[in-house]
Protein backbone atom coordinates (compact mmCIF):
# COMPACT_ATOMS: atom_id res chain seq x y z
CA UNK A 1 0.00 0.00 0.00
CA UNK A 2 1.73 3.38 -0.76
CA UNK A 3 -1.05 5.36 -2.72
CA UNK A 4 -3.60 7.02 0.06
CA UNK A 5 -6.28 6.86 -3.06
CA UNK A 6 -6.20 2.86 -3.11
CA UNK A 7 -6.48 2.43 1.03
CA UNK A 8 -9.75 0.51 1.15
CA UNK A 9 -9.92 1.44 4.92
CA UNK A 10 -8.66 3.39 7.37
CA UNK A 11 -5.83 1.18 8.06
CA UNK A 12 -4.74 0.60 5.19
CA UNK A 13 -5.09 5.00 5.08
CA UNK A 14 -2.62 5.70 8.10
CA UNK A 15 -0.04 2.10 6.70
CA UNK A 16 -0.01 4.40 3.17
CA UNK A 17 0.90 7.60 5.06
CA UNK A 18 3.49 6.08 7.15
CA UNK A 19 4.87 5.03 3.84
CA UNK A 20 4.29 8.04 1.72
CA UNK A 21 5.52 11.00 4.47
CA UNK A 22 7.89 8.67 7.07
CA UNK A 23 9.17 10.81 9.31
CA UNK A 24 7.03 14.00 8.58
CA UNK A 25 5.04 15.01 11.62
CA UNK A 26 1.54 13.61 11.54
CA UNK A 27 0.73 14.81 15.19
CA UNK A 28 2.00 17.80 17.49
CA UNK A 29 0.80 17.85 20.93
CA UNK A 30 1.39 19.53 23.90
CA UNK A 31 5.17 19.28 22.66
CA UNK A 32 5.20 15.79 21.47
CA UNK A 33 5.70 15.30 18.01
CA UNK A 34 5.09 12.10 16.14
CA UNK A 35 5.54 11.54 12.83
CA UNK A 36 3.28 9.66 10.21
CA UNK A 37 5.91 6.58 10.41
CA UNK A 38 6.01 6.19 14.09
CA UNK A 39 2.11 6.93 14.15
CA UNK A 40 1.66 3.39 11.98
CA UNK A 41 4.61 1.69 14.24
CA UNK A 42 2.08 3.21 17.53
CA UNK A 43 -0.77 1.93 16.18
CA UNK A 44 0.39 -1.48 15.26
CA UNK A 45 1.46 -2.07 19.12
CA UNK A 46 -2.23 -0.66 19.98
CA UNK A 47 -3.73 -3.49 18.01
CA UNK A 48 -1.25 -5.92 18.68
CA UNK A 49 -2.22 -4.92 22.34
CA UNK A 50 -5.98 -5.08 22.43
CA UNK A 51 -5.65 -8.82 21.09
CA UNK A 52 -2.95 -9.96 23.50
CA UNK A 53 -6.01 -8.44 25.96
CA UNK A 54 -8.48 -10.80 24.52
CA UNK A 55 -10.58 -7.84 22.62
CA UNK A 56 -11.90 -9.91 19.77
CA UNK A 57 -12.82 -8.15 16.30
CA UNK A 58 -15.78 -5.94 15.86
CA UNK A 59 -15.56 -6.01 19.99
CA UNK A 60 -16.37 -2.03 21.58
CA UNK A 61 -13.49 -0.14 23.37
CA UNK A 62 -14.71 3.01 25.34
CA UNK A 63 -12.26 6.42 25.72
CA UNK A 64 -13.15 8.67 28.63
CA UNK A 65 -10.77 11.95 28.24
CA UNK A 66 -9.54 15.02 26.63
CA UNK A 67 -7.77 15.53 22.92
CA UNK A 68 -4.74 13.90 22.53
CA UNK A 69 -2.57 12.09 20.49
CA UNK A 70 -3.30 8.93 22.21
CA UNK A 71 -6.90 9.06 21.53
CA UNK A 72 -5.93 9.11 17.69
CA UNK A 73 -3.42 6.05 18.06
CA UNK A 74 -6.30 4.00 20.21
CA UNK A 75 -8.76 5.27 17.43
CA UNK A 76 -6.07 3.83 14.57
CA UNK A 77 -5.15 0.90 16.32
CA UNK A 78 -8.03 -0.33 17.23
CA UNK A 79 -9.12 -0.35 13.75
CA UNK A 80 -6.02 -2.44 12.75
CA UNK A 81 -7.34 -4.88 15.02
CA UNK A 82 -11.07 -4.42 13.64
CA UNK A 83 -12.25 -3.19 17.30
CA UNK A 84 -14.84 -0.48 17.30
CA UNK A 85 -13.62 2.99 19.14
CA UNK A 86 -17.02 4.53 21.63
CA UNK A 87 -15.46 7.75 22.68
CA UNK A 88 -17.39 9.25 25.56
CA UNK A 89 -18.46 13.19 26.28
CA UNK A 90 -16.26 13.84 29.33
CA UNK A 91 -18.50 16.70 29.98
CA UNK A 92 -21.14 13.91 30.82
CA UNK A 93 -22.20 13.02 34.33
CA UNK A 94 -21.12 9.97 35.86
CA UNK A 95 -24.32 8.09 35.42
CA UNK A 96 -24.64 9.21 31.81
CA UNK A 97 -20.79 8.12 31.43
CA UNK A 98 -21.83 4.49 32.42
CA UNK A 99 -24.97 4.12 30.34
CA UNK A 100 -23.04 5.03 27.28
CA UNK A 101 -19.54 2.57 28.38
CA UNK A 102 -22.43 -0.37 28.94
CA UNK A 103 -24.41 0.57 26.14
CA UNK A 104 -21.35 -0.26 23.79
CA UNK A 105 -20.41 -3.44 26.03
CA UNK A 106 -16.98 -2.20 25.86
CA UNK A 107 -14.76 -4.52 26.71
CA UNK A 108 -11.88 -1.94 27.84
CA UNK A 109 -12.16 2.18 28.78
CA UNK A 110 -9.00 4.52 28.47
CA UNK A 111 -9.43 7.45 30.81
CA UNK A 112 -7.83 10.09 30.52
CA UNK A 113 -5.80 12.40 34.26
CA UNK A 114 -9.12 14.37 34.94
CA UNK A 115 -11.34 11.75 34.72
CA UNK A 116 -10.14 9.05 36.82
CA UNK A 117 -11.60 9.47 40.40
CA UNK A 118 -15.67 9.69 38.45
CA UNK A 119 -14.72 6.35 36.83
CA UNK A 120 -13.79 4.82 40.41
CA UNK A 121 -17.18 6.08 41.77
CA UNK A 122 -18.76 4.48 38.69
CA UNK A 123 -17.17 1.36 38.46
CA UNK A 124 -19.15 -0.59 39.90
CA UNK A 125 -21.80 0.07 37.24
CA UNK A 126 -19.48 -1.22 34.43
CA UNK A 127 -19.27 -5.12 34.74
CA UNK A 128 -18.29 -5.27 31.28
CA UNK A 129 -15.25 -3.78 31.33
CA UNK A 130 -12.32 -5.76 31.65
CA UNK A 131 -9.68 -3.52 31.91
CA UNK A 132 -9.04 0.13 32.50
CA UNK A 133 -6.10 1.88 31.09
CA UNK A 134 -5.09 5.02 32.32
CA UNK A 135 -3.85 7.36 29.18
CA UNK A 136 -1.26 9.05 31.61
CA UNK A 137 -0.72 7.47 34.16
CA UNK A 138 -2.00 8.70 38.01
CA UNK A 139 -4.04 4.99 38.94
CA UNK A 140 -0.99 2.21 40.01
CA UNK A 141 -3.45 -0.55 39.76
CA UNK A 142 -4.38 0.27 36.39
CA UNK A 143 -2.20 -0.45 33.28
CA UNK A 144 -0.39 2.40 31.58
CA UNK A 145 -1.13 3.78 28.24
CA UNK A 146 2.42 4.07 27.33
CA UNK A 147 4.18 0.98 28.91
CA UNK A 148 1.15 -1.02 27.72
CA UNK A 149 1.80 -0.11 24.09
CA UNK A 150 5.87 -0.44 24.27
CA UNK A 151 5.49 -3.87 25.75
CA UNK A 152 3.67 -4.79 22.22
CA UNK A 153 5.10 -6.00 18.66
CA UNK A 154 5.74 -3.24 16.49
CA UNK A 155 4.77 -5.38 13.33
CA UNK A 156 1.46 -4.72 11.69
CA UNK A 157 -1.13 -7.30 12.57
CA UNK A 158 -2.49 -7.43 9.55
CA UNK A 159 -5.86 -8.67 10.25
CA UNK A 160 -8.51 -8.57 7.67
CA UNK A 161 -10.43 -5.71 7.29
CA UNK A 162 -13.97 -4.35 5.20
CA UNK A 163 -14.87 -1.14 4.42
CA UNK A 164 -18.37 -1.76 5.35
CA UNK A 165 -16.92 -2.54 8.91
CA UNK A 166 -17.59 0.13 12.15
CA UNK A 167 -15.22 2.46 12.30
CA UNK A 168 -15.79 4.66 15.12
CA UNK A 169 -19.29 4.38 17.36
CA UNK A 170 -20.29 8.59 18.14
CA UNK A 171 -23.05 8.87 20.64
CA UNK A 172 -25.93 11.38 20.02
CA UNK A 173 -28.41 12.51 22.37
CA UNK A 174 -31.44 11.22 22.18
CA UNK A 175 -35.40 11.67 21.36
CA UNK A 176 -35.97 9.72 24.08
CA UNK A 177 -33.75 10.62 26.67
CA UNK A 178 -30.64 8.04 26.57
CA UNK A 179 -28.02 8.64 23.88
CA UNK A 180 -27.89 6.44 20.47
CA UNK A 181 -24.78 4.92 19.22
CA UNK A 182 -24.19 6.14 15.61
CA UNK A 183 -22.05 3.29 13.46
CA UNK A 184 -19.74 5.17 11.15
CA UNK A 185 -17.95 2.60 8.53
CA UNK A 186 -14.66 3.09 7.30
CA UNK A 187 -16.52 3.50 3.39
CA UNK A 188 -18.38 6.15 5.32
CA UNK A 189 -14.83 8.49 6.39
CA UNK A 190 -13.83 7.34 3.17
CA UNK A 191 -16.85 8.74 1.03
CA UNK A 192 -16.49 12.09 3.20
CA UNK A 193 -13.05 12.96 2.70
CA UNK A 194 -12.62 11.95 -1.05
CA UNK A 195 -15.88 14.12 -2.14
CA UNK A 196 -15.34 15.51 -4.90
CA UNK A 197 -11.87 14.26 -6.13
CA UNK A 198 -10.17 16.05 -8.38
CA UNK A 199 -12.90 18.75 -8.50
CA UNK A 200 -12.26 20.65 -5.37
CA UNK A 201 -13.18 23.58 -4.58
CA UNK A 202 -9.66 25.85 -3.01
CA UNK A 203 -11.45 25.65 0.67
CA UNK A 204 -11.48 21.73 0.07
CA UNK A 205 -8.31 21.15 -1.09
CA UNK A 206 -4.88 20.26 0.71
CA UNK A 207 -1.35 20.25 0.96
CA UNK A 208 1.58 19.09 2.59
CA UNK A 209 2.59 22.67 4.30
CA UNK A 210 -1.38 22.87 5.54
CA UNK A 211 -1.71 23.21 9.80
CA UNK A 212 -5.05 21.83 10.96
CA UNK A 213 -5.92 22.89 14.13
CA UNK A 214 -7.87 19.73 15.99
CA UNK A 215 -9.55 21.85 18.97
CA UNK A 216 -13.61 20.77 19.27
CA UNK A 217 -13.47 17.28 21.53
CA UNK A 218 -13.13 14.07 20.04
CA UNK A 219 -16.27 12.83 21.21
CA UNK A 220 -17.88 15.13 18.71
CA UNK A 221 -17.48 14.11 14.55
CA UNK A 222 -16.13 17.76 14.64
CA UNK A 223 -13.29 16.87 16.46
CA UNK A 224 -12.70 12.77 15.39
CA UNK A 225 -13.65 13.93 11.81
CA UNK A 226 -11.36 16.78 11.61
CA UNK A 227 -8.47 15.06 12.74
CA UNK A 228 -9.17 12.06 10.35
CA UNK A 229 -9.38 14.42 7.52
CA UNK A 230 -5.81 15.96 8.20
CA UNK A 231 -4.13 13.06 8.40
CA UNK A 232 -5.89 11.65 4.64
CA UNK A 233 -4.89 14.58 3.39
CA UNK A 234 -1.24 14.33 5.05
CA UNK A 235 -1.43 17.79 6.68
CA UNK A 236 0.03 18.87 10.20
CA UNK A 237 -2.40 18.36 12.81
CA UNK A 238 -2.02 20.23 16.37
CA UNK A 239 -4.14 19.13 19.11
CA UNK A 240 -5.41 21.29 21.60
CA UNK A 241 -6.12 19.56 24.71
CA UNK A 242 -9.47 21.68 25.32
CA UNK A 243 -11.17 24.48 23.49
CA UNK A 244 -9.40 27.46 25.06
CA UNK A 245 -9.64 30.53 23.56
CA UNK A 246 -6.30 32.10 24.60
CA UNK A 247 -4.57 28.84 23.79
CA UNK A 248 -6.05 28.75 20.28
CA UNK A 249 -4.31 32.31 19.38
CA UNK A 250 -0.92 30.27 20.67
CA UNK A 251 -1.27 27.97 18.28
CA UNK A 252 -2.10 30.29 15.15
CA UNK A 253 1.01 32.24 16.70
CA UNK A 254 3.66 29.60 17.38
CA UNK A 255 2.06 26.74 15.05
CA UNK A 256 1.36 28.46 11.85
CA UNK A 257 -2.15 26.95 11.52
CA UNK A 258 -3.39 27.01 7.93
CA UNK A 259 -6.79 25.88 8.37
CA UNK A 260 -9.46 24.79 11.65
CA UNK A 261 -12.93 24.03 12.37
CA UNK A 262 -15.00 25.92 15.41
CA UNK A 263 -18.13 26.29 16.73
CA UNK A 264 -19.81 29.79 16.32
CA UNK A 265 -19.58 29.90 20.16
CA UNK A 266 -15.83 29.14 20.12
CA UNK A 267 -15.57 31.15 17.37
CA UNK A 268 -17.02 34.07 19.31
CA UNK A 269 -14.82 33.32 22.27
CA UNK A 270 -11.74 33.59 20.38
CA UNK A 271 -12.06 36.87 18.28
CA UNK A 272 -13.20 38.79 21.69
CA UNK A 273 -9.71 38.19 23.13
CA UNK A 274 -7.71 41.49 22.72
CA UNK A 275 -5.07 39.75 21.28
CA UNK A 276 -6.92 38.47 18.07
CA UNK A 277 -6.78 42.61 17.05
CA UNK A 278 -2.99 42.32 17.20
CA UNK A 279 -2.39 38.85 15.60
CA UNK A 280 -0.64 38.46 12.16
CA UNK A 281 -3.42 36.12 10.73
CA UNK A 282 -1.43 35.95 7.10
CA UNK A 283 -0.73 31.69 7.49
CA UNK A 284 -4.65 31.82 8.35
CA UNK A 285 -5.90 30.51 4.90
CA UNK A 286 -9.84 28.83 6.02
CA UNK A 287 -11.75 29.07 8.90
CA UNK A 288 -14.79 26.48 8.66
CA UNK A 289 -17.71 26.69 10.87
CA UNK A 290 -20.99 24.94 11.77
CA UNK A 291 -22.63 22.78 14.25
CA UNK A 292 -25.27 25.77 14.88
CA UNK A 293 -26.12 29.01 12.69
CA UNK A 294 -24.11 31.86 13.40
CA UNK A 295 -25.08 35.65 14.37
CA UNK A 296 -24.45 37.82 11.35
CA UNK A 297 -22.66 40.32 13.71
CA UNK A 298 -20.48 37.64 14.91
CA UNK A 299 -19.71 36.33 11.19
CA UNK A 300 -18.83 40.01 9.80
CA UNK A 301 -16.37 40.50 12.88
CA UNK A 302 -14.85 37.45 12.28
CA UNK A 303 -14.26 38.05 8.52
CA UNK A 304 -12.57 41.66 9.66
CA UNK A 305 -10.19 40.20 12.07
CA UNK A 306 -9.12 36.69 10.82
CA UNK A 307 -9.06 38.27 7.22
CA UNK A 308 -9.52 34.38 5.62
CA UNK A 309 -12.19 32.54 3.94
CA UNK A 310 -15.08 31.60 5.89
CA UNK A 311 -16.94 28.36 4.79
CA UNK A 312 -20.15 27.43 6.49
CA UNK A 313 -20.77 23.48 6.97
CA UNK A 314 -24.09 21.40 7.51
CA UNK A 315 -23.99 17.83 9.15
CA UNK A 316 -24.72 15.72 11.30
CA UNK A 317 -23.25 12.78 13.37
CA UNK A 318 -25.22 10.42 11.37
CA UNK A 319 -23.97 11.72 8.10
CA UNK A 320 -20.12 11.17 9.17
CA UNK A 321 -20.03 15.35 9.29
CA UNK A 322 -20.66 17.84 6.29
CA UNK A 323 -22.92 17.04 3.62
CA UNK A 324 -23.24 21.13 2.48
CA UNK A 325 -21.30 24.22 2.70
CA UNK A 326 -21.42 27.94 1.98
CA UNK A 327 -18.49 28.49 0.36
CA UNK A 328 -15.91 31.86 0.98
CA UNK A 329 -17.15 33.60 -2.17
CA UNK A 330 -20.91 33.85 -0.99
CA UNK A 331 -19.94 35.02 2.37
CA UNK A 332 -20.63 38.67 1.30
CA UNK A 333 -22.60 40.82 3.60
CA UNK A 334 -26.14 41.98 2.12
CA UNK A 335 -25.86 38.61 0.01
CA UNK A 336 -29.24 36.37 0.57
CA UNK A 337 -26.87 33.68 0.01
CA UNK A 338 -25.82 34.57 3.77
CA UNK A 339 -28.80 33.35 5.41
CA UNK A 340 -28.34 30.13 3.94
CA UNK A 341 -26.28 27.16 5.07
CA UNK A 342 -24.77 26.43 1.30
CA UNK A 343 -24.86 23.36 -1.31
CA UNK A 344 -24.39 19.86 -1.03
CA UNK A 345 -21.15 18.71 -1.99
CA UNK A 346 -20.44 16.88 -4.69
CA UNK A 347 -21.85 13.46 -4.28
CA UNK A 348 -24.26 14.19 -1.56
CA UNK A 349 -28.43 14.49 -2.71
CA UNK A 350 -30.65 16.44 -1.29
CA UNK A 351 -34.02 16.38 -0.94
CA UNK A 352 -37.19 18.19 1.27
CA UNK A 353 -39.92 16.15 2.18
CA UNK A 354 -43.43 16.67 3.29
CA UNK A 355 -44.98 14.47 6.30
CA UNK A 356 -45.79 11.72 3.88
CA UNK A 357 -42.43 11.26 2.37
CA UNK A 358 -43.35 13.19 -1.18
CA UNK A 359 -40.50 15.61 -2.37
CA UNK A 360 -41.43 18.79 -2.34
CA UNK A 361 -40.77 21.90 -4.78
CA UNK A 362 -38.03 23.93 -4.17
CA UNK A 363 -39.35 27.63 -2.10
CA UNK A 364 -41.55 24.76 0.11
CA UNK A 365 -40.53 23.61 3.85
CA UNK A 366 -40.21 20.26 4.84
CA UNK A 367 -38.05 18.23 6.58
CA UNK A 368 -34.32 17.77 5.14
CA UNK A 369 -33.56 14.60 3.62
CA UNK A 370 -29.89 13.43 2.65
CA UNK A 371 -28.40 10.37 0.81
CA UNK A 372 -24.59 10.06 0.32
CA UNK A 373 -22.00 7.50 0.62
CA UNK A 374 -21.75 8.79 4.15
CA UNK A 375 -24.94 8.27 5.82
CA UNK A 376 -24.40 5.92 8.81
CA UNK A 377 -24.52 2.31 9.01
CA UNK A 378 -27.23 2.77 11.81
CA UNK A 379 -27.90 3.11 15.55
CA UNK A 380 -26.28 0.28 17.66
CA UNK A 381 -28.54 -2.18 18.41
CA UNK A 382 -31.85 0.35 18.20
CA UNK A 383 -33.25 -1.26 14.50
CA UNK A 384 -36.76 0.62 14.82
CA UNK A 385 -34.64 4.13 15.45
CA UNK A 386 -32.14 3.39 12.34
CA UNK A 387 -35.64 2.41 10.46
CA UNK A 388 -37.02 5.74 11.07
CA UNK A 389 -34.15 7.86 10.66
CA UNK A 390 -33.02 5.89 7.77
CA UNK A 391 -34.58 3.93 5.08
CA UNK A 392 -34.31 1.32 2.42
CA UNK A 393 -32.83 3.64 -0.88
CA UNK A 394 -30.52 5.09 2.12
CA UNK A 395 -32.21 8.51 2.83
CA UNK A 396 -31.62 9.87 6.05
CA UNK A 397 -34.25 12.03 7.39
CA UNK A 398 -32.52 14.70 9.63
CA UNK A 399 -35.26 15.84 11.56
CA UNK A 400 -34.29 19.50 10.11
CA UNK A 401 -36.91 21.53 8.51
CA UNK A 402 -36.15 23.94 5.97
CA UNK A 403 -36.47 24.29 1.82
CA UNK A 404 -33.87 24.12 -1.07
CA UNK A 405 -34.17 27.78 -3.62
CA UNK A 406 -33.78 27.66 -7.50
CA UNK A 407 -30.04 27.48 -7.52
CA UNK A 408 -30.44 24.33 -4.65
CA UNK A 409 -28.95 26.33 -1.79
CA UNK A 410 -30.54 25.02 1.63
CA UNK A 411 -32.33 27.21 4.29
CA UNK A 412 -32.45 25.66 7.56
CA UNK A 413 -36.04 27.55 9.24
CA UNK A 414 -36.41 25.09 12.15
CA UNK A 415 -36.23 21.82 14.04
CA UNK A 416 -39.01 19.46 13.14
CA UNK A 417 -37.62 17.15 16.66
CA UNK A 418 -36.92 19.25 20.01
CA UNK A 419 -33.31 19.40 19.79
CA UNK A 420 -31.30 22.59 21.54
CA UNK A 421 -28.37 23.25 20.07
CA UNK A 422 -25.87 25.16 22.91
CA UNK A 423 -22.65 26.05 22.12
CA UNK A 424 -22.42 22.61 19.49
CA UNK A 425 -23.84 20.56 21.44
CA UNK A 426 -26.97 19.05 20.73
CA UNK A 427 -29.38 18.54 23.82
CA UNK A 428 -33.03 16.63 23.98
CA UNK A 429 -35.53 18.12 26.20
CA UNK A 430 -36.59 14.60 26.89
CA UNK A 431 -33.64 13.77 28.73
CA UNK A 432 -33.64 17.11 30.77
CA UNK A 433 -36.96 16.45 31.47
CA UNK A 434 -36.43 13.13 32.79
CA UNK A 435 -33.53 14.53 34.98
CA UNK A 436 -35.88 17.09 36.69
CA UNK A 437 -39.17 14.85 37.09
CA UNK A 438 -37.17 13.03 39.69
CA UNK A 439 -37.25 16.02 41.86
CA UNK A 440 -39.89 14.44 44.66
CA UNK A 441 -41.73 18.28 44.39
CA UNK A 442 -41.53 18.31 40.85
CA UNK A 443 -44.97 17.44 39.14
CA UNK A 444 -44.13 17.98 35.75
CA UNK A 445 -41.61 19.72 33.58
CA UNK A 446 -41.46 20.86 29.63
CA UNK A 447 -37.79 22.18 28.65
CA UNK A 448 -37.42 24.48 25.43
CA UNK A 449 -34.84 26.15 24.02
CA UNK A 450 -34.41 30.30 23.94
CA UNK A 451 -32.24 32.59 22.12
CA UNK A 452 -29.10 33.05 23.42
CA UNK A 453 -26.50 35.47 22.90
CA UNK A 454 -23.05 33.52 23.78
CA UNK A 455 -24.07 30.00 23.36
CA UNK A 456 -26.63 30.07 20.32
CA UNK A 457 -29.74 28.69 22.23
CA UNK A 458 -29.92 27.96 25.69
CA UNK A 459 -31.73 25.27 27.60
CA UNK A 460 -35.04 27.00 29.65
CA UNK A 461 -37.58 24.77 32.17
CA UNK A 462 -40.99 25.53 33.02
CA UNK A 463 -42.20 23.57 35.60
CA UNK A 464 -45.15 23.16 37.37
CA UNK A 465 -44.82 22.20 40.90
CA UNK A 466 -46.45 19.82 42.88
CA UNK A 467 -49.37 21.16 45.40
CA UNK A 468 -48.32 22.84 48.28
CA UNK A 469 -44.54 22.12 47.18
CA UNK A 470 -42.23 24.87 46.58
CA UNK A 471 -38.77 25.18 45.13
CA UNK A 472 -36.00 27.81 43.50
CA UNK A 473 -35.00 27.76 39.98
CA UNK A 474 -31.03 27.57 41.68
CA UNK A 475 -32.48 24.55 43.82
CA UNK A 476 -34.19 23.02 40.36
CA UNK A 477 -30.97 23.53 38.23
CA UNK A 478 -28.72 22.03 41.31
CA UNK A 479 -30.89 19.21 41.82
CA UNK A 480 -30.66 18.24 37.82
CA UNK A 481 -27.01 18.93 37.87
CA UNK A 482 -26.19 15.45 39.85
CA UNK A 483 -28.05 13.29 37.20
CA UNK A 484 -26.92 15.48 33.16
CA UNK A 485 -23.99 17.04 32.37
CA UNK A 486 -23.76 20.65 33.25
CA UNK A 487 -24.45 21.62 29.83
CA UNK A 488 -27.44 20.58 29.24
CA UNK A 489 -28.68 21.57 32.90
CA UNK A 490 -31.23 24.45 32.28
CA UNK A 491 -29.58 28.09 32.95
CA UNK A 492 -33.23 29.25 33.34
CA UNK A 493 -36.18 28.10 35.27
CA UNK A 494 -39.96 29.02 35.15
CA UNK A 495 -42.70 28.67 37.23
CA UNK A 496 -46.66 27.92 36.15
CA UNK A 497 -49.83 26.27 37.80
CA UNK A 498 -50.19 23.95 34.05
CA UNK A 499 -48.79 23.42 30.97
CA UNK A 500 -51.18 23.96 27.68
CA UNK A 501 -51.79 20.58 26.22
CA UNK A 502 -54.18 19.58 23.41
CA UNK A 503 -57.41 17.88 23.49
CA UNK A 504 -55.39 14.62 23.61
CA UNK A 505 -52.86 15.88 26.97
CA UNK A 506 -50.28 16.56 24.57
CA UNK A 507 -47.75 19.12 25.96
CA UNK A 508 -48.13 22.46 23.57
CA UNK A 509 -44.45 23.02 23.65
CA UNK A 510 -44.77 25.45 20.88
CA UNK A 511 -46.71 27.79 22.92
CA UNK A 512 -44.13 27.74 25.56
CA UNK A 513 -41.55 28.34 23.22
CA UNK A 514 -43.13 31.09 20.81
CA UNK A 515 -42.94 33.89 22.67
CA UNK A 516 -38.87 33.55 23.36
CA UNK A 517 -38.42 33.24 19.54
CA UNK A 518 -40.75 36.37 18.68
CA UNK A 519 -38.79 38.59 15.75
CA UNK A 520 -36.40 36.04 14.68
CA UNK A 521 -36.64 35.34 11.23
CA UNK A 522 -36.08 31.73 11.81
CA UNK A 523 -36.65 29.37 15.17
CA UNK A 524 -33.00 28.29 15.34
CA UNK A 525 -29.97 30.27 16.70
Amino acid sequence: MSDIADAQNLADMIRAQGKLRGYTTAFEFEGRRTSFAGLDIHTNRVANGLKALGVERHERIAYLGKNSDIYFELLLGAMKANVVMAPVNWRLAGPEIAFIVEDCKAAMLFVGPEFIEQVRGIQSQLPDVRTFITTEGGAPDWLDFAAWRDAQSGDDPNLPLDEKDIAIQLYTSGTTGKPKGAMLSHANFLALVRTGGGERPDWNRWSEDDVSLVAMPVFHIGGTGWGLTGLYHGARGVIAREFDATKVLDFFENSKISKLFMVPAAMQFVVRQPRAREMDFSRLKYMLYGASPIPAALLKECIEVFKCGFVQLYGMTETTGSIVALPPEDHVEGLDRMRSAGKALPGVELAILDAQGNKLPPGEVGEIATRSGSNMAGYWNLPEATAKTLDKDNWLRTGDAGYLDEDGYLYIQDRIKDMIISGGENIYPAEVESAICDHPDVAEVAVVGVPDEQWGEAVKAIVVMKSGKTATPAEIIGFTRTRIAGFKTPKTVDFIEALPRNASGKILRRHLRDPYWAGKDRQVN
